[in-house]
Formats: structure tokens, sequence, C-alpha cells
């Protein structure tokens, strides 16, 4: 298939950043916003990327990306994400920390409380808390995915079933726009399904990305959360639903304006 070099450019960039936004496009290449409009509706007419708020993705299909592509993607956003997300966790408390790159950001936000004791099927949140004297970490057992460090599968759902915790924070692969939280890998979902059946506060932290997307595994659903964490919330329906199954919706960035 055939591309202009400026188009080319565009999805190498996709591949290695996980995302292009217009703005940072149109100051790269010194063309207008527009134009980058133009090129990205292009790419996307021909399925090569999926249009996103201010800008473009790879297409989502129904294979997650790579981890590490995936934390590029809104690494600003998860990290305001992350801070809203511990600000809502007082000193002292239980929690259920499940997998995905955001829920690693308030992981990592975290690590400025007081005692915690924090249960994770997610390596990668146990390797960053583990040091910290203040902490008890506790993983659960189970099937570790190679990809992203996640610990699935049967054990790790009995595992969490043991717990009863004040809080638990997840996220969700994508968000359909009828409130249903979406994700890839069945054996995921089971444990993040045990991980809200097993917490008195659910907090759902996910950026605004994740409306573009879609998924094919049901985690569940908006009125089983209560307190929703992203950037922005471009949907008006997800706000209806936020209203009516009376969800605390927080917005880190509000008024961000299209690119």
């Amino acid at each position: 298939m055939y591309l202009a070099p400026r188009h080319s450019e565009i999805i190498d960039l996709a591949r290695t950043e996980g995302r292009v936004l217009v703005d940072d496009l149109a100051a790269r290449f010194a063309v207008t916003p527009q134009t980058i409009r133009k090129d990205l509706n292009d790419l996307c007419d021909r399925q090569l990327l999926m249009r996103i708020h201010g800008g473009a993705i790879l297409p989502s299909g129904t294979q997650n990306m790579e981890y590490a592509q995936r934390g590029k993607i809104a690494a600003e956003e998860k990290s305001a994400i992350g801070e809203a997300a511990a600000a809502l966790i007082p000193d002292n408390a239980s929690l259920f920390i499940n997998i995905g790159t955001t829920t690693e950001a308030v992981s990592q936000a975290l690590l400025r409380h007081g005692r915690l004791m924090i249960i994770t099927n997610n390596i990668n949140v146990a390797n960053r808390m583990r040091p910290f004297a203040q902490f008890e970490v506790v993983i659960a057992g189970g099937v570790v995915r190679a990809s992203d460090g996640g610990i699935v599968g049967e054990a790790a759902v009995d595992f969490i079933r043991q717990f009863k915790v004040d809080y638990a924070v997840i996220g969700a692969s994508a968000i359909d726009h009828d409130g249903a939280l979406l994700d890839y890998d069945f054996r995921e979902v089971k444990v993040a399904q045990a991980i809200i059946a097993n917490a008195r506060q659910v907090i759902l932290v996910a950026d605004s990305t994740k409306f573009e997307r879609t998924a094919p595994v049901r985690i569940g659903h908006l009125d089983q959360v209560d307190t929703f964490v992203t950037d922005q919330c471009p949907n008006d329906k997800i706000r209806q639903i936020c209203r009516d199954c009376d969800v605390h919706l927080v917005e880190t960035m509000p008024h961000a304006k299209d690119g």
C-alpha cells in the first residue's frame, strides 16, 4: 500500500508514541492543523488509524496493543488521573489495584501516602510499592501474563475473594456508550469482577481515549462504580449515566480543547 511520506511518518509516530495529536503534528511538519486533520481522516478512511479526541491512534481491533505502547498513550492525562484518584484514598486504607497503565499511575501517586495495605494482581504495582516500609503489599497468585505482568486466572480470582477492602482502583480498555466497561482478556475480566465485588468503594480510572475504543469482553457497568476519574468526558450519554446512577465524575482537564 502506497503512503505519501508524511502519511508514512505519521503512522510510524503512532506506532512508537501510541498516539498522534493534531497540534503536535502541525508543528512537526510546519503545516496547518486543517492539513493534519485531512491527513488523519485519509488514514482513518484507509483503516490505518482511528480518530480520537484531538488526534488518532492505531486501530484497536479485538487485540490489545503492546503494553509499552499503551503506556505512552495519554501519559500526561494518566498522570493527572493518578493524582486525582490517589487523593480520594486516605492513609491507613486497604485497597485493590488491578492491571493497567492508568492504575499504575495511581500507584505512583500513592507513594506519598502513609500506611496502606495494597492487594494487587499487577506485578508492576507490587514492584513499585514493595520497597516502602509504610506499605503492606499482597500479590495474587495465578498465571503471569508475559505481555504486561498481570496475574490472571481462577487462582487469582479465588485469592481476591479472600479480602474485603476499603477501595478498589480498576481500569478498563474501553467504555461503551451504554456505560458498559470492556476489556480484551476474559481471564483478566474475572479478576476485575472479583475486585469490584469485594470492595466498599470502587474507583474507575480511564482516560478519554477509552471512549473511542472497543473490546469484546464485558467487565461490568458504570452503575457498579462509585467514582469515575478521567481527564475529560466528551460523551453526554456517559455523563447522564453517572448522574442517574449517582457516580461521582471527576474530570482533571474538563475544558481541554479539541485540536
